[in-house]
């Protein structure tokens, strides 16, 4: 079985997730499982809201902005833990 983990660093994005999750992929060949992962880099908005009611997998969030390259360290070290064999980042 092959896990897919596709991150998604995220920063007051709460008008445009839904479009970014509508052009991922549901389905590959070849892998098993595809999982949606958003970090959540300290937005003031509702980023992380939104990502919970379209169904993300694996939601976290940073009280504060820490930056992309922070956000994109956490979202390889929670991608990790939870099984992935390929990790995608968008």
């Amino acid at each position: 079985m092959t896990k897919l983990i596709i991150q998604i660093p995220c920063y007051n994005e709460a008008g445009t997730l839904s479009d970014a999750l509508a052009a991922l992929p549901r389905s590959i060949p070849g892998i098993s499982r595809i999982e949606y992962l958003v970090i959540d880099d300290g937005s003031s908005d509702d980023t992380s809201g939104v990502a919970r009611r379209l169904g993300v997998h694996h939601i976290v969030r940073h009280r504060r902005n820490r930056g992309l390259a922070f956000a994109f360290q956490t979202g390889i070290d929670t991608a990790l833990r939870a099984g992935a064999d390929i990790i995608v980042n968008t």
